[in-house]
């Protein structure tokens, strides 16, 4: 066991841990963030997706060890009222239908839109690439993601 300081969602949380932890078990079962789900175990899914230093990364096969010094912002640290333009974005276009996914997916996308404020379709196919809707919402994610560019 060792002892990581995190800086997650503009937090300072301290953990003892294995240093070899996936950073998705830290959030879930230390700390209490449930909002970023597993799904795959093998980072092929993006249901775990966060943002470490502003990039989306898969937290299920990130070791709490290579967080660092660096900033974690989950889901729930994304906005304070669900009001980043990406998750309004998401609900004009009713993109949810089961909803296990969308967390991975709006993270991915923020990250991209934080980095390419207007994507064209294959900027968007190339970044979301890899995060899986068993529900088939490809359509509208992309509806969404172009929406949210524009809010």
């Amino acid at each position: 066991m060792a002892t990581f300081k995190l800086n997650i969602n503009n937090r300072t949380h301290t953990v003892d841990v294995d240093a070899n932890t996936p950073l998705l078990w830290v959030l879930r079962d230390v700390i209490g963030l449930t909002g970023t789900k597993f799904g795959c175990g093998i980072a092929q899914c993006g249901a775990c997706t966060v943002h470490l230093n502003g990039d989306a990364v898969r937290s299920c096969v990130l070791p709490v060890s290579a967080v660092g010094d660096g900033e974690v912002i989950t889901i729930e640290g994304l906005s304070k009222n669900g009001d980043h333009p990406v998750q309004k974005a998401w609900e004009e276009v009713d993109v949810m239908q089961c909803g296990y996914c969308q967390a991975g997916q709006i993270m991915s996308a923020a990250a991209l839109l934080k980095k390419n404020p207007n994507p064209n379709d294959e900027q968007i196919f190339t970044a979301m690439n890899g995060n899986i809707c068993r529900c088939g919402t490809y359509t509208r994610i992309r509806e969404a993601i172009k929406k949210a560019a524009t809010l």
